[in-house]
């Protein structure tokens, strides 16, 4: 293997595995009530949301053009809207009514376990639009580390501090679903390996077999895809446990997160590369 991939490889776990950072946030507190939980979903949500109109398809339309860049994006909205449909909904088991009526206990406990799949389901949208989010993170690491050993280190630790808050996200719900450590923990940690992933992509596939305009396009349909499961999943319960209100707070408040987030990588990279 070649050394400048040895040494960008090296750098980008560095970045994806901060996630496991976000992840021993998480379980080293006590797992959160329903209404905490519905605000840290509305903070996902806001990342989510940055990441898919701030950051992917918006450089997708400056790369491809307006044009281009939105058939792509919804492409990826209407292909994973298709997909949902064939994904099963959380809901109670039949008969569990009947036993709410009868048995108060019960009955909590059903709804308690619909809550605790519906996170679970929301946890892993979040990973995999978290994990879809760090190939291009990987690939810029790997860009930069090929101008310099300092712009790939500058580099792959601004991608770890903003990697931190996402391990959060992918952590906090599994762990309040499952109330396993090791599974959020384990979860948060492979979202992260998407990143040395995507070093290995762009330096032995990229070149070859992929075309800067597809790749844009391709990265533009996955901000699709995380629009439509951030809207249709995630934002939904946030709603439910936090209020309209204040989940809408929480929202806007992991956007402008990432929008800082995002600023800070970029001005991290040299002028004449963009992440």
């Amino acid at each position: 293997m070649d050394s400048q991939v040895v040494v960008a490889l090296g750098l980008s776990l560095v970045g994806g595995l901060s996630t496991s950072i976000g992840a021993l946030v998480v379980i080293l507190n006590q797992a959160p009530n329903l209404k905490m939980l519905g605000l840290l979903q509305g903070f996902a949500a806001g990342l989510m949301l940055c990441i898919s109109f701030l950051d992917l398809a918006h450089n997708a339309i400056n790369s491809i053009g307006f044009l281009k860049g939105n058939l792509w994006f919804f492409a990826g909205v209407i292909f994973f809207a298709v997909v949902a449909n064939f994904i099963p909904e959380p809901s109670l088991a039949p008969g569990s009514d009947l036993k709410s009526n009868k048995n108060g206990d019960d009955g909590g406990k059903d709804i308690m376990k619909k809550h605790r799949r519906q996170v679970l389901f929301s946890g892993i949208i979040t990973a995999i639009g978290i994990s879809l989010h760090n190939f291009p993170e990987g690939m810029a690491v790997f860009l930069g580390s090929m101008k310099g050993l300092r712009v790939g280190l500058n580099l792959a630790l601004a991608i770890a501090l903003h990697n931190i808050p996402e391990g959060v996200a992918v952590a906090l719900p599994v762990y309040f679903a499952t109330q396993s450590k090791w599974q959020a923990f384990k979860l948060a940690t492979l979202s992260g390996f998407a990143e040395p992933l995507g070093v290995v992509i762009v330096a032995y596939l990229f070149p070859r077999s992929l075309s800067p305009e597809i790749l844009e396009g391709l990265l533009g349909s996955v901000g699709g895809v995380m629009a439509f499961l951030t809207l249709h999943e995630m934002l939904p319960l946030a709603f439910d446990y936090a209020g309209q209100k204040q989940a809408v707070k929480a929202v806007f408040f992991g956007m402008a997160f990432m929008s800082a987030s995002l600023y800070f990588l970029e001005i991290s990279l040299p002028k004449d590369m963009s992440l």
